[in-house]
């Protein structure tokens, strides 16, 4: 059996029972032989590469475990706001909010930067469209939030870009008009035939870069269902091409259980990846698709790949929206604009409270395009 010899912490000069952290290994010395009779130097006990190897690993994965569970209460909205006051000052959300201005107190500012370009509307549904519920499958958006999207749409190309599967968010917001990009814009469609004004609009798109792992996600989808059905709370979806975990019901006293039940399924699946948004786990295909790459397509989609006369603006609240506001930001054509009271990083530059302040927005935009002469 291959040894190993560890300096013994004094604080456990009793024990025989070592724990190494990582700046330890440097610390491990190789024994030359197997003789239990050696003599060691003092303050060094003989311990087994594999039992160290096991000892290690455990530390690190705690540590991974812990990283996830602060990331998730990091995401938190109900923990943000029992922050103490001191960490989530008015000051911090005023310096926040300089950074970010409010879309609707900059509308003019921003119509006057779009000029005479052709706006395109992109919308993230969950959060931004509809409130966040408890639910997912109870996410229904208003009625007087369709009727606002289904004007917007009379007045520019509109896309949902969602996390959600096509047929699920189509039947939230039931508008056939509109283009939509589901899994996180790995399934995307053109508006039903006949249903759009716009000329360049393609009713006939269809993409789904990720069609090779619908039978690999439905098998993760299965293993995800038996695997978390111990933990009150969860409720596992299936996009088609993404599948994910909604810890918004679970015990925070049970996230870390939530962490290991997942992480022990994906384990077997090297090509898949695991991402957080809004107390929701998402586990996509690792490929180089996101809703960036989802806004470009549809862009290109349009003609307006390298056109400089686009003015995309796209509007969401998680963390998968972050791809497209960076994409816009990148392009400098456009704006991002976040749904969220809290501070947070972001590359949108501006932002809206709720989906209350969207559905204004959206409805300040196609007042301004009625008031345009037209050409």
């Amino acid at each position: 059996m291959v040894s190993f010899v560890v300096e013994k912490p004094q604080i456990m000069s009793s024990s025989q029972n070592v724990v190494v952290s990582e700046t330890t290994r440097s610390s491990i010395i190789p024994k030359m032989n197997d003789s239990s009779s050696q003599k060691l130097p003092p303050g060094f006990i003989s311990i087994s590469k594999k039992k160290l190897l096991k000892n290690i690993d455990i530390i690190n994965g705690g540590q991974r475990i812990n990283a996830w569970v602060d990331s998730m209460r990091a995401s938190s909205p109900t923990h943000l706001k029992s922050l103490p006051s001191s960490l989530a000052s008015q000051q911090q959300l005023n310096s926040w909010i300089m950074q970010h201005p409010s879309a609707l107190e900059m509308f003019e500012q921003i119509m006057e930067a779009s000029g005479e370009k052709q706006i395109v509307m992109f919308l993230d549904y969950d959060g931004t469209l509809s409130p966040i519920v408890d639910n997912p499958d109870r996410a229904f958006m208003s009625s007087k939030m369709r009727r606002t999207v289904k004007k917007l749409a009379k007045c520019f190309p509109t896309a949902i870009v969602t996390g959600r599967c096509i047929d699920k968010v189509y039947n939230f917001v039931k508008l056939a008009e509109l283009y939509y990009a589901g899994s996180h814009g790995m399934d995307i469609k053109g508006p039903a035939k006949g249903f759009s004004r716009h000329k360049r609009v393609k009713q006939s798109l269809l993409y789904q870069p990720a069609s090779d792992y619908v039978p690999m996600i439905d098998e993760v989808y299965r293993q995800l269902l038996e695997k978390t059905k111990s933990t009150p709370g969860v409720k596992v979806e299936n996009h088609k091409f993404c599948t994910s975990v909604h810890f918004r019901c679970v015990d925070e006293k049970k996230w870390s259980e939530l962490v290991l039940q997942v992480r022990s399924v994906l384990k077997e699946y090297p090509t898949l990846k695991l991402t957080q948004g809004r107390k929701v786990f998402e586990i996509r295909p690792m490929i180089e698709w996101d809703k960036g790459k989802a806004l470009e397509f549809l862009l290109e989609s349009l003609g307006f790949g390298n056109s400089n006369n686009v003015f995309p603006i796209y509007i969401g609240d998680d963390r998968t929206d972050e791809d497209a506001f960076k994409v816009l930001r990148d392009r400098g054509e456009g704006f991002g604009i976040l749904v969220s009271k809290f501070p947070k990083d972001t590359d949108a530059s501006y932002s809206l409270k709720d989906p209350s302040e969207v559905m204004d927005f959206l409805r300040r935009l196609v007042e301004w395009k009625q008031m345009q002469p037209r050409i």
